[in-house]
């Protein structure tokens, strides 16, 4: 009776990943994503600022 055999197994570690050598595509595509994400941000700022757009309520003519 060894203490270890019942109980929850432990899971093996699995193997580091190789880090891969990325091409002049693949740079080129990470910085164009960064910089949409500056500007995705900057446009929330930006937007935030202001109230909601086109909110004028009900319109109600003159009539009645």
């Amino acid at each position: 009776m060894s203490g270890r055999e019942g109980g929850k197994k432990k899971p093996l570690k699995a193997p580091k990943k190789q880090s891969k050598e990325m091409d002049d595509d693949d740079v080129a595509f990470k910085q164009k994503q960064k910089d949409d994400q500056k500007a995705m941000e900057a446009l929330k700022a930006k937007a935030s600022g202001k109230g909601p757009l086109g909110s004028s309520g009900i319109k109600k003519s003159g009539k009645k």
